[in-house]
């Protein structure tokens, strides 16, 4: 009985952190936020991987 009361409270305040997140941000939010992430993570990887030659060749051609 014991183990089970343990397990019960983590589980209530997993669900009351989800509950309140959804009640602040709405589905909607949650899904926007979700999706500007990726959006975001997915921007830095691949200016990230060609940042250098993107800065070298603006500079080049301002100053050319």
């Amino acid at each position: 009985m014991e183990t089970n009361k343990s397990i019960k409270p983590d589980e209530e305040k997993k669900n009351s952190k989800w509950k309140s997140l959804v009640k602040k941000f709405g589905i909607g939010g949650i899904i926007f936020f979700t999706v500007k992430g990726i959006i975001t993570s997915t921007l830095i990887y691949f200016l990230g991987k060609n940042f250098w030659t993107v800065i070298s060749n603006y500079f080049s051609t301002i100053f050319d």
